[in-house]
């Protein structure tokens, strides 16, 4: 065996294989490219970093409708089928996003320009979702998500676990990792004692 076959094999056998593990959930996404990191960003923070499978589909939850294909729907409820029976899923986690193509090119533009209707819109989506979810696999939950085009996120249907929102990042996190009681360096010699009897006009301030 070759040098770089050994090496691949090592970093193999020194990681640990999850395939056969337990998964925290089922996360149906969409493919739009402009919420990929926000995405990832939003359920690290919720903390199911390594604890979601993850589909994705256009339109989310009106792909996994088969508004976009009658295959779609198939391929997601697949998709649900497996992820249970191999990771052993207790919930499906469904994120749409605000300003959605596959939305506009389902039910027009004109549907989503206005922020309450859009709001509706999914909505009503996810509550059809949801009610197949339930005569299907009646033991999972579901939860409907909507993230803003600035990363943040609303709660449609269900409720976050273990936190109820996540806001976009407003700046990057900045650690600290001085010690609590650090003290100056001194900048030049150490100062003479002062004297024994010193003037009184040098405590005549201390009125604040």
């Amino acid at each position: 065996m070759s040098l770089g076959a050994l090496s691949v094999a090592g970093l193999a056998l020194s990681r640990p294989s999850f395939a056969g593990g337990h998964a925290d959930a089922l996360v149906l996404n969409c493919m739009d490219y402009r919420l990929v990191d926000e995405g990832v960003r939003y359920f690290t923070q919720r903390g199911l970093t390594d604890k979601y499978d993850q589909v994705i589909l256009a339109g989310a939850s009106i792909g996994a409708l088969g508004k976009l294909g009658a295959e779609w729907a198939s391929t997601f409820w697949k998709h649900v089928d497996t992820a249970k029976s191999l990771h052993s899923i207790k919930r499906v986690i469904v994120m749409d996003h605000r300003d959605c193509g596959a939305y506009k090119i389902v039910f027009g533009a004109e549907t989503i320009a206005d922020r309450d209707l859009e709001t509706a819109l999914h909505r009503s989506q996810m509550i059809v979702l949801q009610k197949q979810l339930k005569a299907k696999h009646a033991d999972l939950e579901f939860e409907a998500l909507l993230m803003n085009l600035d990363g943040s996120v609303e709660q449609l249907l269900g409720s976050a676990k273990p936190q109820t929102a996540v806001q976009a990042p407003t700046q990057p996190r900045v650690l600290n990792n001085a010690p609590k009681h650090s003290v100056a360096p001194a900048s030049g010699p150490a100062p003479a004692h002062a004297p024994a009897h010193a003037p009184a006009a040098a405590h005549s301030s201390g009125h604040h």
